[in-house]
């Protein structure tokens, strides 16, 4: 079984070897490489797989055809990064090793959830969910084949004792200790669990269909983060909603947020720029002429579902469409802007950065931590000095070396008032014990406050590189899930949970402070996806109210 890392290369590797008609690339010719297209995948000979290309031209048109080899190809980079691999891997799967896709995503696209042979002994669906099966402990398996044993006598021989269950060793009934956190499937209550809290009701009060919620916040979050990229004055969720349900088809939210992303796809130079300039359009998308830009973008696009608006688009009647239809174009949109060269740039440059800033995190976290062990060392150091000078004191105030007069101390006698009374009794050795204790003391104090300045500019360092890495956005991910596999969400422009049902056809949200107080309060920590949601609601609480 593969660890996400190992599953986001093993995939990565597929699709850059997997080579398809219609796929754009470069190809060998001449010492040279080329821009060409595949047109056919030939059949394999002695090992070695051929293709029939078509040479392109800077305008993309086709000069002439060719039969390549595998090995003069150059593949292109794949058009997403392998974080936006492993975190789609996240998305498609409710558990991980052994990898589980969602129901609905097999169901879609014939994909089996059978448990495959190897693991059957391992795993097996409760409740619709792959868990994996616990292990019987070997007391348990004693008790069993005692039982079995005794069974077997008392069926051969009329005479024996029937078995009773208590008379087995009450140490072989006692099952092992449970270690938490494990499924939260398989949490049962117990005696000294909390008092969990009831979990409240999210509230459902959406504007537009349930089905399109995700694509909602999926555009709004798109825009909200890539604002700055886009030239895009950010607005709220709420607002953004309301737009889409409006009638009026030249509201300015809806007008910018698509000009926005169609002004990037000019910039790009792609197929969208050569699409406009054969309609000799200009450059300039204004808010009368944006429809226009749109229903160009829908023709290039050439999507079956999506090409019945255009005439409807054209008329200037983009409010009255459907919600679903405002949204299905709004979509294509979003995924043709996450295709271009220069939001790529800017999501290679943004993960850079955040390595840099893990990277530098992680070496603080290193040298905090060697002080530390300084630290501990030297205040051990220093105690066993402490003791040693201490004993050494005692051993000179109790010999009789220590005075002058030769006279014996007597036994009820106190020491340390004697050495008051006669100030140059202390010998050479004990006067330098005391200075020294005394230094010692007051370095120890001045350490202590130089400590104590370190720990607090270590603490806003860290702070600092959190909030850097934050600025430096990828991609909104999940806070984790509960029990049932429902999904939690925390936009940082909106001051609400939203909840996501596992099968993503249901959502909701909290929007009070008491309702994630009490939600929290209702999540328990034995089991593994609670623990997490719960330490995530608690590392984001400050930001959220």
């Amino acid at each position: 079984m593969l660890t996400l890392k190992d599953l986001a290369n093993k995939i990565a590797t597929k699709l850059q070897e997997h080579l398809s008609e219609g796929t754009e690339l470069y190809g060998k010719r001449n010492n040279h490489v080329y821009p060409c297209k595949i047109i056919k995948v030939l059949a394999e000979e002695a090992g070695r797989t051929q293709y029939e290309v078509a040479w392109l031209d800077k305008d993309k048109k086709v000069t002439e055809n060719a039969v390549l080899n595998g090995e003069d190809l150059v593949r292109k980079k794949l058009p997403f990064t392998r974080d936006v691999l492993k975190s789609f891997i996240r998305e498609s799967t409710y558990r991980s090793v052994p990898w589980v896709l969602h129901d609905k995503l097999a169901s879609k696209y014939g994909i089996s959830t059978d448990t495959p042979e190897e693991l059957r002994s391992n795993f097996s669906f409760q409740d619709g969910h792959m868990v994996r099966n616990r292990k019987r402990s070997r007391k348990e398996e004693a008790s069993k084949e005692e039982l079995r044993k005794c069974k077997s006598k008392k069926m051969g021989n009329g005479k024996s004792k029937p078995w009773i269950p208590g008379g087995i060793a009450e140490d072989k009934l006692k099952e092992e200790p449970i270690i938490y956190p494990i499924d939260d499937l398989l949490v049962q209550p117990a005696s000294d669990d909390p008092v969990f809290t009831e979990r409240p009701s999210p509230s459902r009060n959406f504007q537009i269909p349930m089905d399109c919620v995700g694509d909602l916040l999926m555009i709004w979050d798109f825009c909200s983060s890539f604002s700055r990229l886009l030239h895009l004055w950010p607005f709220s969720l709420e607002d953004f909603e309301h737009a889409l349900c409006h009638k009026d088809s030249n509201l300015i939210v809806i007008a910018e947020s698509h000009s926005a992303i169609l002004r990037l796809l000019i910039k790009d130079d792609g197929n969208y720029t050569t699409a406009i300039h054969k309609k000799k359009r200009k450059p300039k998308i204004t808010l009368v002429t944006w429809t226009e830009y749109l229903c160009d973008f829908l023709d290039m696009i050439d999507d079956a579902d999506l090409s019945n608006y255009i005439t409807t688009v054209r008329r200037g009647h983009y409010g009255l469409l459907d919600i679903h239809a405002k949204l299905g174009i709004f979509r294509e949109l979003v995924a043709q802007a996450l295709t271009t060269d220069l939001m790529r740039e800017k999501l290679d440059e943004c993960i850079e950065q955040r390595q840099e800033l893990a990277a530098t995190r992680r070496g603080e976290a290193l040298e905090e931590g060697r002080k530390r062990r300084e630290d501990k060392e030297l205040w051990k150091a220093e105690s066993h000095g402490k003791e040693i000078k201490g004993r050494s004191l005692k051993s000179v105030g109790s010999s009789s070396k220590l005075f002058g007069n030769g006279n014996h101390s007597s036994q009820n006698g106190d020491v340390a008032d004697k050495l008051k009374k006669n100030k140059n009794a202390l010998s050479p050795q004990g006067k330098h014990a005391v200075t020294n204790r005394k230094k010692a003391d007051t370095i120890a104090k001045r350490n202590g406050k130089q400590h104590k300045m370190d720990a607090k500019a270590a603490l806003e360092n860290k702070e600092y590189l959190e909030r850097e890495m934050e600025k430096r956005f990828i991609r909104t991910n999940s806070l984790g899930k509960d029990r049932y596999y429902n999904r939690y969400w925390f936009f940082k422009r909106d001051g609400r949970i939203f909840i996501e049902s596992s099968d993503s056809e249901q959502w909701g949200y909290y929007s009070t402070k008491e309702e994630l107080d009490t939600f929290v309060a209702s999540l328990n920590r034995k089991g593994e996806r609670e623990r997490a949601l719960k330490k995530q609601l608690e590392k984001y609480y400050n930001k959220i109210w």
